[in-house]
């Protein structure tokens, strides 16, 4: 296969960590199964997560067309845009940002956005998804105007280029996996912007991964973004020069655990975080991680999984938006 150019930006690779506190609060393994974790909290970038495997495609891209500034959107809490300004500042290259749903009154920002200010970048809002079309439109304009050449990354990092990023991390886990000699029936992982899922996907079949997917949906928009993850994963095999193909049918997105909204919590994601934390002194994140670990967990109190199974849990990162949302944990004050 073809191998495009990588801009070095993570920590890798990742360890596989076993929950064993977590499997004995579940009921041991009369009623659990074993619980590994890819730890791609861990990556290294500005606190870590999964952009930093798609960012190292990106950027590479970027510096090759002679990209002064990275361009990015998402929410106003997007680890992929935390994430954008800290590659871009690691590069040598300016970063941008437009982001979406800041509410409340002003005050001293948390979680990421302070982070993104940190970092320097220039952050612009957006009402929603509808102005942020023309506000980030406006914003490439504005830096042509200076004389810089922006590049644009699609939310989340998800084009065909970034799914590269877990087609490579595939590789990793599946290597990983034959060292340890476990064989998971299933592996679960945050749906997002679908990039992560197209590489998933894609590498599962480049690299007979021995796993079943389990995506958890963390926002909606099917059948959209089962399309979207399809076509990403075939462009990225293009690119690749790979004779896999990914089709709908390999896609599975459990719908079950976005609960009202996309970044809104649920009663079994404030859960998931507690019982992490508490048992394994792992922090999950609201909005993408600890909806994900709902759906595991119910999964295994359904008794949808066997308790002689393997299952991995993909750790995506996300933890500086938990200060962003303390007021919704639960804590004493």
């Amino acid at each position: 296969m073809n191998s495009p150019p990588r801009f070095h930006l993570a920590t890798l690779p990742t360890p596989i960590d076993e929950a064993t506190r977590l499997r004995e609060a579940l009921g041991g393994s009369a009623k659990c199964p074993r619980i590994l974790i890819k730890r791609d909290d861990l990556t290294g970038l500005a606190f870590g997560g999964n952009k930093a495997r798609k960012l190292e495609f990106l950027v590479a891209g970027a510096l090759e067309q002679r990209a002064t500034v990275l361009v990015t959107t998402g929410a106003e809490q997007s680890n992929h845009a935390r994430m954008t300004a800290a590659a871009a500042r690691i590069a040598g290259l300016g970063a941008s940002l437009v982001l979406t749903g800041k509410t409340g009154p002003a005050g001293p920002p948390q979680g990421n956005l302070l982070l993104d200010y940190l970092l320097g970048a220039e952050v612009r809002f957006a009402a929603d998804g509808a102005e942020e079309a023309a506000v980030t439109s406006g914003v490439m304009d504005g830096l042509r105007a200076r004389g810089e050449r922006p590049y644009l990354i699609p939310i989340g990092g998800s084009s065909p280029l970034g799914a590269l990023g877990y087609v490579e991390g595939t590789r990793e886990i599946v290597e990983q996996l034959a060292a340890m000699r476990v064989v998971p029936s299933r592996l679960y992982y945050a749906a997002g912007s679908r990039g992560t899922q197209a590489g998933l996907s894609l590498g599962a079949k480049i690299h007979n991964a021995p796993y079943q997917l389990c995506g958890v949906a963390v926002s909606g928009g099917e059948p959209e973004k089962t399309a979207r993850a399809v076509r990403l994963a075939n462009e990225g095999a293009a690119i690749l020069g790979a004779a896999a193909r990914v089709s709908p049918a390999d896609i599975v997105t459990d719908q079950n655990y976005i609960g009202p909204g996309y970044a809104i919590p649920t009663p079994g994601c404030l859960e998931a975080i507690h019982l992490l934390a508490r048992h394994e002194g792992i922090f999950l994140d609201p909005v993408y991680t600890a909806k994900v670990m709902a759906g595991l967990i119910d999964h295994i109190r359904r008794g949808d999984i066997d308790p002689g199974e393997t299952v991995v849990f993909l750790h995506t990162g996300g933890t500086p938006a938990l200060f962003a949302y303390a007021g919704q944990l639960g804590l004493p004050r």
